[in-house]
């Protein structure tokens, strides 16, 4: 009897053709060497300035690396970037999770493109508390807007910062500027009324909402809407539209009753479709407005000199708190103290006091 096992298969595996090389050794090693290699900031500089892409990525990685000697060379290339910074249109777009933001904000960046705009679209992710990972699928869902050659997404995580943005947001509007992009579109995480970094950053302010989820009533909250210079009920489409029209009745009831803006400018709500594009001409048309008018009235000027003051203060603290913690005493005694107020024999504010008396009289 023959055994089976040793019957043909006609699942045999043939032998193939081996794949030839892509890239010689060589190349690559010069590639690798090349991506290790840190540009010197005078041709970042250029590298902005002839608006090629790597560049700005690289430059931006730089502002947002912890690295000491890092700092130093991105705050030299900040300050080699101003002269042509400044020159852009800033929008905010924020909204709860699952509002729509990335879809709204391809469809809007999309038609500014088509207008000749350059666009910017610097995308803020939350950061995990547990891991501290972030998923930055930004560009994943802006398939179309990542190919179009008039636009630019970088996703950053949030990391701890508050105010739905990322620590270096500030410093890569400057680069982006430099490179040649005149409206920069800022995503934020949607955290709600802790929006403040957000706003001190931006010329317009833009709150997106969908209707038929209770948003009506819960989003007419004071911090968000004061703030906000126009409300957008997006998913305006479909069996929605009517919900969308009876929400940006709402709004606009809601935004009669607060307080007249510094700006002169009166905020209006509406409704947009980022899937039909409908609605999308009519937010631009908005922001234009409201552009002519502070250019006019000089608050718009007067906001970006106020924004820089707050910047720096925010620069001050954030430098002041890196410095004490990477001090090497306040590390050791900060464990101890860490533990001390673990087993309550110290009050948190007392060891904290303490702490800050030591980091005083070693400086």
């Amino acid at each position: 009897m023959s055994d089976p096992s040793k019957k043909a298969s006609a699942l045999n595996e043939k032998a193939g053709i081996s794949a030839p090389e892509i890239i010689s050794e060589a190349a690559a090693g010069q590639i690798k060497q090349s991506r290790r290699k840190l540009p010197t900031t005078t041709e970042l500089l250029d590298g902005i300035r002839s608006a090629n892409i790597t560049a700005l990525s690289r430059a931006i990685t730089l502002v947002e690396s912890t690295n000491v000697s890092h700092q130093s060379q991105a705050t030299e290339l900040i300050n080699a970037c101003l002269p042509y910074a400044n020159k852009s249109v800033r929008i905010g777009i924020t909204g709860v999770p699952g509002v729509g933001k990335s879809t709204f904000i391809e469809a809007f960046g999309k038609y500014l493109t088509g207008l000749g705009k350059k666009v910017a679209v610097l995308a803020v992710d939350p950061s995990s508390t547990i891991s501290h990972g972030s998923i930055l699928g930004d560009k994943t869902r802006m398939e179309e807007l990542v190919k179009d050659p008039n636009a630019y997404i970088r996703p950053s995580a949030s990391g701890a910062t508050l105010g739905g943005v990322a620590r270096k947001t500030r410093e890569t509007i400057t680069l982006c500027e430099a490179a040649g992009f005149d409206t920069i579109l800022i995503e934020t995480v949607g955290v709600g009324q802790s929006e403040t970094a957000v706003h001190s950053m931006v010329d317009f302010f833009l709150l997106l909402k969908i209707s038929g989820a209770g948003d009506e009533l819960q989003g007419i909250k004071r911090g968000i809407m004061e703030m906000a210079d126009a409300i957008v009920i997006n998913k305006a489409d479909g069996d929605n539209i009517r919900k969308a029209k009876l929400a940006k009745t709402e709004f606009n009831k809601a935004l009669h009753l607060f307080p007249a803006k510094k700006s002169g400018w009166t905020p209006t709500a509406s409704t947009c479709s980022a899937m039909t594009k409908d609605g999308i001409a009519e937010i631009w048309h908005n922001i234009e407005a409201f552009l002519e008018l502070t250019q006019n009235n000089g608050y718009f000027k007067e906001k970006r000199i106020e924004q820089n003051q707050f910047w720096m203060m925010e620069t001050i603290n954030d430098q002041l708190k890196q410095h004490f913690l990477n001090h090497p005493q306040i590390q050791r005694l900060l464990e101890q103290e860490k533990n001390a107020v673990q087993n309550q024999t110290i009050s948190p504010f007392a060891a904290a006091q303490k702490l800050l008396d030591f980091y005083f009289k070693s400086e």
